[in-house]
């Protein structure tokens, strides 16, 4: 398929509005920036190579969101078929060098209580607060009713408030 320059345009354009969230949504999932960094160029490359699947009545973020969980979900299965290879101690052999990005907003106590979350809420959560998907968006990607994904996104956040109530009334212990 031969490519046109306006469709590079829009691919670049895509990548500039929205790299941003994407990375946000795929930190929050993996915890971890160099696995964050890997989905998300995993992310562009498959939406480059299926962009003949693009419909342009569906919103470009829920478009590359879609393809960002599926990206996710490859990690996961590939980082578990590898730690019953490897054994559990290799699941990072990789460690990223230098300061992680964005480290003060998507570190901390946040991420500690958003791990703590089952995965459906915290992706739905993630995909309307940080993905800025709209709940209807959310549904349909998911393939869930909207009552399910406001029922949902009710629940993790009212499970984030109190990790971080928890977090917060523990009492620090100075050596």
């Amino acid at each position: 398929m031969p490519i046109s320059s306006e469709f590079n345009d829009q691919f670049n354009r895509w990548a500039s509005d929205h790299a941003a969230v994407l990375y946000r949504v795929a930190f929050r999932l993996l915890g971890n920036a160099h696995n964050a960094e890997d989905v998300l160029q995993d992310t562009f490359r498959s939406a480059w190579t299926s962009r003949h699947l693009y419909d342009a009545a569906r919103s470009e973020r829920a478009w590359l969101l879609a393809i960002l969980r599926r990206r996710v979900a490859d990690h996961w299965r590939k980082r578990v078929s590898r730690e019953t290879f490897l054994g559990e101690e290799s699941a990072d052999l990789v460690a990223p060098s230098g300061p992680e990005p964005l480290a003060d907003e998507l570190s901390g106590p946040m991420q500690r209580a958003l791990q703590r979350l089952p995965i459906e809420l915290r992706e739905t959560l993630l995909l309307v607060v940080v993905g800025e998907l709209t709940h209807l968006e959310a549904a349909e990607l998911q393939g869930i009713p909207l009552g399910t994904v406001l029922s949902r996104v009710s629940r993790a956040r009212g499970r984030l408030r109190g990790f971080l109530l928890e977090s917060t009334e523990s009492p620090i212990i100075d050596r």
